[in-house]
């Protein structure tokens, strides 16, 4: 199952880009860097810690 690229953060609705900075938790809950930060890295749906989204190369090396 791949990891969901959620386009906007469920806290402020800030858009996020593929290739961006972006967090999440196991659950793959999404927040922007700057609601992340001011939630102490806890994702506030499941208690979570919310860590760096990986980002998603494309089969030709670059990021989509």
């Amino acid at each position: 199952m791949a990891l969901e690229m959620r386009a906007g953060c469920e806290r402020c609705g800030a858009t996020l880009k593929p290739d961006g900075a972006a967090f999440v938790c196991s659950y793959e809950c999404t927040f922007c860097p700057a609601c992340a930060t001011s939630m102490a890295h806890v994702c506030p749906n499941c208690g979570g810690e919310l860590v760096a989204r990986p980002r998603r190369i494309s089969k030709g090396g670059a990021i989509p």
